[in-house]
């Protein structure tokens, strides 16, 4: 198995980049990495680290697609860029899964321009997983769509049914549309017809799925535009660090509360860890021919690790097959 990964996507790239692919090697020995990316920078990363592993490879390029990148013209001007040459690898099979942390706008473009789209479906969409109450739960869009179709909700929560059975082995698993409300009649015309559109689907549908409501994990699958998919994900991220900020400076107030977070110290740490988006690496773009991993902007290297080896699951599944299968065979009248 061949990884392929963007060296210079993302804000701390290369050096944590190449230091989480070094990292993913050491731990793990059953697959082989293809860093592409500037070879003069990349090297010596590796020779500050001593690192000396046949696993570990490097592809040259003379480009990068930075954040300020349009993301269509870069991708049609930059034909030496990581990400450009990761896409035409991983579309000419000289890899099984290419991943990234670069521009987000670019990889999706990218990925539809050079991949193409599997058959049937309108667009990609951007998979963000979400640590609940019950284990872990999908968000699908996370922003790659930020205006939608009803159409477009129907297939995203069929592509993210497929992946968290396929990948996680979640059986049947519940899918929710976000929405102000639970009862089905509320919500803007867009989140009105997709819900009747998901109620007909062959998936395990249940309905409406208020914000309040997104942490339970009563939903394994929680479909929406990218639009609100991002605006959610990125809300609970500053959540999340405004929560473990507050209650560092709760236990810090005095010798008592120092004394009260060592009693629970083992227990923050699971909670800490659970909510920490550098343990589940990367997510997949779906809906294209090719097997695709988005890593976060701001990944450091334990991320990138991770990132690694969610792309390892990824190759493993039939994920891809399953999509353009159920697509091949959808009805018409669903997806219209």
């Amino acid at each position: 198995m061949l990884i392929l990964v963007d060296a210079m996507g993302g804000d701390n790239a290369p050096r944590e980049i190449v230091h989480g692919c070094m990292d993913a090697i050491n731990e793990h020995d059953d697959f082989d990495i293809l860093l592409a990316g500037d070879k003069n920078k990349i090297t010596s990363i590796l020779k500050e680290k001593d690192f000396s592993n046949k696993r570990l490879d490097v592809y040259h390029t003379t480009e990068a697609i930075t954040n300020e990148d349009s993301p269509v013209k870069a991708i049609k001007r930059k034909k030496d860029s990581s990400i450009v040459v990761g896409l035409e690898m991983l579309k000419d099979k000289k890899a099984d899964v290419f991943l990234s942390a670069g521009n987000t706008g670019a990889l999706m473009a990218g990925s539809k321009i050079i991949l193409g789209m599997i058959e049937g479906v309108e667009r990609p969409a951007l998979m963000s997983f979400l640590p609940t109450s019950k284990g872990l739960s999908v968000i699908v869009d996370a922003g790659a769509n930020t205006m939608c179709k009803p159409v477009n909700l129907l297939q995203f929560g069929v592509m993210g049914s497929l992946y968290i059975s396929e990948v996680f082995g979640v059986k049947n698993p519940r899918v929710g549309i976000v929405n102000v409300g639970a009862e089905e009649n509320k919500g803007n015309d867009l989140v009105k017809s997709a819900y009747t559109m998901l109620k007909q689907a062959n998936i395990n549908f249940i309905g409406n799925i208020e914000g309040r409501q997104v942490l339970d994990g009563d939903a394994d699958v929680i479909v929406c535009d990218g639009f609100v998919g991002n605006v959610l994900i990125k809300t609970l991220e500053g959540a999340a660090g405004y929560l473990f900020g507050s209650i560092k400076n709760i236990f810090n107030k005095n010798l008592l509360t120092k004394i009260s977070a060592a009693l629970v110290k083992k227990e923050l740490k699971k909670f800490k860890k659970h909510m920490d988006y550098t343990e589940y690496g990367g997510v997949p773009l779906l809906g294209v021919n090719g097997k695709v991993i988005k890593a976060h902007g701001s990944s450091n290297a334990k991320a990138i690790k991770n990132a690694v080896i969610r792309a390892k699951s990824y190759v493993k599944s039939d994920v891809l097959e399953q999509i353009r299968e159920d697509f091949k065979n959808m009805e018409v009248e669903e997806i219209e």
